[in-house]
């Protein structure tokens, strides 16, 4: 497989599955970070050892039985393209592209599992799911880190639970992040109050390609940030408790809205949608931003000839990494708009 391969669909993330809260939460992923105990961490690891981090992890995934479902990319063979359509694809991080030495990724097929060597941590096991799926999420991932437990050496502690390089991720060492969106409270001005009482629940709210980056197309990740002296399946349930009641009050706002301000809404969803289909040129924010009034408008029954897999299809394939990937060709910032432009109008020339 080429990573080019990829573009021809969407991972399974973003298959709009039937799950609780399906308009509103768009995937569910389990995140655990392992380290080896015979190699010094991440910070202090040097590029000998990266390669014989990345050779153990490779030859314990094919012990699993589990070799044939993964295909390997090592990212020094990769083009900074074949690497940013990773990134998009939320296959990799973008602190991983920015590392040097010896790295990769290992994924299935559906692009619901994947194992990302040498990044903050030297393993980065991850179950990304589209919909509300924590709990599928979790099963199939504590499946694979049983499995390479009992091959490799993790670095453990019988007190603090698993050892990696941040703080913050001693224990369990686990990321629990589901991605919403959540037009209805921003327009309602709700927002601001719904993430004060996040945090004071010490959890975190992380944009669209997680830590460090920012909310586009109202679209936000909400995480734990304790991961020391709970079990995995209390932050688990802890979470989707959050969840459930965060999806609940953007609901209500939906429905203030086309009660209270129906004008407003319409008008919302009728001006993204003539720009998509009329601009000749689209900025990425400005992108992200109106397919998000498109997907609330789908949501919302005002546009009902839009299916959550086109939308999502078009999502995906107007990231930039995406776009020189269909075009076949690299282009500058502007360029990229222009193209983009091209794209989404050809997308709802038939809608």
């Amino acid at each position: 497989m080429n990573i080019s391969d990829l573009t021809g669909s969407c991972g399974q993330w973003l298959s709009c599955p039937n799950t609780d809260y399906s308009n509103i939460v768009i995937s569910s992923r389990i995140r655990l970070a392992r380290n080896l105990n015979n190699f010094n961490f991440m910070p202090k690891i040097s590029d000998e050892d990266k390669i014989n981090v990345a050779e153990e992890v490779a030859s314990a995934l094919n012990s699993t039985g589990k070799g044939n479902e993964f295909q390997f990319f090592d990212l020094e063979n990769l083009s900074k393209r074949e690497r940013s359509i990773l990134m998009e694809r939320h296959l990799i991080s973008r602190e991983l592209i920015e590392n040097t030495g010896r790295r990769g990724v290992a994924f299935n097929d559906d692009e619901s599992l994947s194992v990302m060597i040498n990044e903050e941590d030297h393993i980065r096991l991850q179950s990304l799911r589209g919909g509300f799926s924590l709990q599928q999420a979790y099963e199939t991932i504590d499946k694979l880190d049983d499995q390479l437990a009992g091959i490799l050496d993790y670095a453990y502690d019988p007190e603090l639970g698993y050892l990696t390089s941040c703080p913050t991720n001693v224990g369990t060492g686990i990321r629990v992040s589901v991605m919403m969106h959540l037009p209805a409270l921003v327009m309602t001005r709700s927002i601001e109050k719904a993430f004060r009482a996040i945090h004071d629940l010490r959890l975190a709210v992380r944009g669209f390609y997680g830590e460090g980056t920012e909310a586009l197309g109202e679209i936000y990740q909400i995480s734990n940030q304790i991961t020391l002296g709970r079990s995995e399946q209390e932050l688990i349930d802890d979470l989707k408790a959050v969840i459930e009641e965060l999806a609940v009050y953007e609901t209500r706002a939906r429905e203030k809205l086309i009660t209270n301000d129906r004008f407003r809404l319409e008008d919302r969803v009728w001006r993204s949608y003539a720009t998509l289909k009329n601009a000749r040129v689209l900025f990425p924010d400005e992108a992200m931003q109106l397919l998000s009034g498109i997907r609330l408008g789908m949501d919302m029954k005002i546009l009902p000839s839009i299916t959550p897999e086109m939308l999502n299809k078009i999502f995906l394939f107007s990231q930039p990494a995406h776009l020189q990937q269909i075009i076949k060709e690299d282009l500058k910032p502007k360029e990229r708009d222009i193209a983009r432009a091209n794209y989404v109008r050809e997308q709802f020339k038939d809608i």
